[in-house]
């Protein structure tokens, strides 16, 4: 059966992008809120709404009970939740079908078993994707834990095998402080995840973060929309990212892009996923995967046009996928900026009444935000506010569109990261497409001095 009335469980730019996609279809749109988005622009342009709780998360988009129940009111024959929130939930994923409604999503077991790190990099090794050296597993033993760092050689890092955002993290450079860091990190990952596992890798230097956009149809048959380069990040956040990468040849892509579709066709992977790779003078790591749609996916459907979200529906609703690897043909180059309601350079949040609202435009420049002029930012929620995604048949051109966009884009009322989007871009690193996943902290400490 068609979907005809699909449930957004999320809120924001991606609620509406979601909407958005629907509605092209011809699919109808239920939006859930709490009482802190009732005035929230994907709540105003969709077909139905329902309000499912006060604002803390937990008692609104987190709510299960209350979003199953939004879904049986409505008659939603499908739910799809975006990103953050229950997107990764396998729990609510199984509630969801149990309930006789379409999952817009990977099947339960699969995003139970990337959500375990450990076990993620256990199924990776076995379906043939590179790995950080390091421990098999979890590891709670000093002793071995230091024979496998002396193994893969100092710095190693020690990882929360639950969780992310970079708690339960620690660099190690010595055996000295080994066994003292791996408690550290257990202490973390528990009070921060409920679950103090750990698991031990080597430690890159100096590394890109490079992530394959996969796809699969769920019976065998998986394509990829080639890499995305999201090395710039501030405290393990991603800042902005860029497709292609500014370090991939052509020929590198192909081959790893083949050997991930494999990997997913091989596991019999349904939907959208992206595999995170940390790459290093020449050579890719895997890291981890996510089982759901990426919040920079834009600067992929750039290069491929591609419609990611509406291929996310289409699988979900028991079609093949629209297109083969074959087809897939990658031309120009895209960037996405992350802007976030904060103070440009001490971050600190700046919810609050938005009074002038203009979003930059003109030829292949696309803006994601549910803002408005008379919008109140709530501050219950991620910061991000919008994000502004150009393309240009070139990087060098994408760059200038990029700072003529940023120039036009007008948001008053509360401090925006937008000026801090400008000096990034200006930068002779960033220009020459030379950094690592260090190189932002580092240049906001040299740019605070």
């Amino acid at each position: 059966m068609a979907i005809t009335r699909l449930l957004i469980a999320n809120r924001g730019e991606i609620a509406l992008r979601i909407h958005r996609a629907a509605r092209e279809m011809g699919i109808e749109t239920v939006a859930v809120h709490s009482t802190a988005d009732a005035d929230a622009m994907h709540v105003r342009l969709a077909d139905h709404a329902v309000c499912i709780g006060p604002p803390a998360a937990k008692d609104s988009y987190l709510n299960i009970a209350a979003i199953i129940s939004a879904a049986e009111i409505t008659h939603a024959d499908a739910i799809h939740p975006g990103y953050g929130f229950l997107s990764e939930n396998a729990k609510f994923a199984e509630i969801v079908e149990a309930h006789g409604i379409t999952w817009i999503g990977p099947k339960p077991e699969h995003i139970r078993t990337m959500g375990d790190k450990v076990e993620a990099k256990r199924t990776a090794g076995k379906l043939g994707l590179p790995l950080v050296p390091g421990s098999d597993g979890a590891i709670d033993d000093p002793v071995e834990a230091a024979r496998i760092a002396e193994e893969i050689g100092y710095p190693v890092i020690i990882k929360a095998a639950s969780g992310g955002g970079g708690r339960g993290m620690k660099v190690c450079n010595g055996p000295d402080e080994l066994e003292t860091l791996m408690q550290q990190a257990g202490s973390e990952a528990k009070a921060a995840f409920g679950d103090a596992t750990v698991y031990l890798e080597k430690y890159l230097g100096n590394p890109r973060h490079i992530e394959f956009q996969v796809f699969g149809d769920g019976n065998g048959k998986a394509i990829h929309l080639g890499e995305r380069d999201c090395s710039l990040q501030r405290r393990h956040q991603k800042v902005l990212e860029e497709a292609p990468s500014p370090v991939i040849s052509a020929a590198e892509r192909d081959r790893m892009g083949g050997i991930v579709a494999k990997a997913m066709a091989d596991m019999g992977y349904r939907g959208a996923g992206t595999i995170e790779f940390l790459w290093e003078n020449g050579a890719f790591y895997f890291i981890e995967m996510n089982t759901r749609l990426q919040v920079e996916h834009p600067v992929t459907e750039a290069i491929t046009g591609v419609d990611l979200v509406r291929e996310q529906i289409r699988i979900a609703d028991g079609r093949e996928l629209s297109v083969t690897q074959d087809e897939i043909v990658f031309s120009g180059h895209a960037i996405e900026c992350r802007i976030n309601a904060e103070d440009p350079f001490t971050f600190a949040p700046s919810p609050g009444l938005v009074t002038a609202y203009h979003a930059a435009g003109g030829m292949h420049v696309r803006v994601d935000s549910g803002l408005y002029a008379g919008y109140r930012i709530p501050p219950y929620y991620d910061s991000m506010i919008a994000k502004l995604i150009v393309y240009g048949r070139t990087r060098e051109g994408c760059i200038m569109r990029l700072k003529r966009a940023l120039q036009e884009m007008v948001i008053e009322g509360v401090k925006t990261s937008i000026p801090l989007h400008q000096r990034l871009i200006e930068d002779p690193a960033f220009i020459d497409g030379d950094y690592s996943i260090k190189y932002l902290e580092q240049w906001l400490a040299e740019s605070a001095e």
